[in-house]
């Protein structure tokens, strides 16, 4: 027996806000089961004051 192939597609999601801000966004999105908080990066400066950054790279399913 073959397995089906499918098709990926790769997208990424950004977060900027404060620290607080992006780590209640990686949470609430966990809850709901989007995607698990070790995906994210770990939050990096912008260098505005006070704001952070996390990457979400994800691959999903098409087809």
């Amino acid at each position: 027996a073959q397995l089906p192939e499918y098709d990926y597609e790769h997208g990424r999601h950004m977060v900027f806000g404060t620290l607080g801000f992006v780590q209640l966004t990686i949470k609430e999105l966990h809850q709901r089961n989007y995607a698990e908080p070790n995906d994210w990066s770990r939050p990096l400066p912008t260098g505005q004051p006070n704001e952070v950054m996390a990457i979400l790279t994800r691959k999903v399913r098409v087809g």
